[in-house]
């Protein structure tokens, strides 16, 4: 009798009280608390290099596609109404999107100029099933509070990818505060045709994530990708080098210290 009252006095005195217990759950909340925003900024960053590794990818593409075609930018006409076409920035590359606009759901991966220099299998036609462009697709695309499209379901979205076909644009004109109106062609002039004489390769950017335009037509679009505080976007300048998280000041602006919309700083007076 007094060994199995040892052998009982000896387990509990070993194992935990209730007290004891709860302390660790908390301990272990306290850390997971610490822990969980420093993984999801670690993996928010990783989705960043990413877009980055991607925006360097189609400078490269990019600038061979000028060598071929006498420095023209990719570009594609689309249908604006009255049985008249005009170019469309966004179709300069990507997928089929969804927006029923402009050709932007018809014209896809077959058909947008870039592709074949960033993908070695294509399509034969648009016809078919949805064909995916990854290369076009931003791991930190967040999509658009307000896309400017006046009309329930489209007038917001998730990814810009899935809206449009890709989540980069062309810098094909500056920002501007009239809707619907492209005031400054930049390096896709008006109706299309050659790039213009660039002065500083190394500051006028080619292609950028979405939130370069964000404030375009006077308003904001809610596109901030990499941080719920500003808006910043990811950009390829001409010269080939790629940055990260660069500030998008608010309104219409066309030259900031890192970066310029315009091909020479007098453009906007030339137009």
């Amino acid at each position: 009798m007094r060994h199995e009252e040892t052998s009982v006095r000896h387990a509990t005195g070993n194992g935990f009280t209730l007290i004891e217990l709860l302390v660790v759950i908390a301990i272990v909340a306290l850390l997971a608390g610490f822990l969980l925003p420093a993984l999801a900024g670690a993996r928010q960053s990783a989705r960043a290099a990413v877009c980055l590794v991607r925006l360097q990818q189609l400078g490269v593409a990019v600038s061979a596609y000028t060598d071929d075609f006498d420095r023209h930018l990719p570009q594609k006409f689309g249908p604006v109404g009255d049985g008249r076409e005009s170019v469309i920035g966004t179709l300069f590359g990507g997928a089929r999107g969804r927006l029923p606009f402009f050709g932007i759901d018809t014209i896809g991966a077959a058909q947008r100029p870039l592709n074949p220099y960033v993908a070695d299998n294509l399509p034969p036609d648009d016809d078919g099933p949805f064909y995916d462009m990854p290369a076009f697709r931003s791991p930190v695309d967040r999509g658009s509070e307000h896309t400017g499209v006046p009309i329930p379901g489209l007038d917001r979205t998730d990814s810009m990818y899935e809206f449009v076909g890709t989540s980069y644009t062309l810098n094909g004109h500056a920002p501007d505060e009239q809707p619907g109106v492209d005031a400054v062609p930049t390096l896709v002039p008006d109706g299309g045709g050659r790039m213009p004489f660039v002065l500083d390769t190394s500051k006028t950017f080619v292609i950028g994530t979405h939130p370069i335009y964000n404030y375009d037509d006077g308003a904001d679009r809610g596109q901030r990708w990499l941080t719920p505080r500003r808006v910043e976007a990811g950009l390829v300048y001409l010269d080939g080098h790629a940055r990260q998280g660069v500030p998008v000041p608010e309104g219409a602006v066309h030259t900031t210290p890192d970066y310029t919309f315009l091909p020479t700083p007098n453009w906007p007076r030339r137009r």
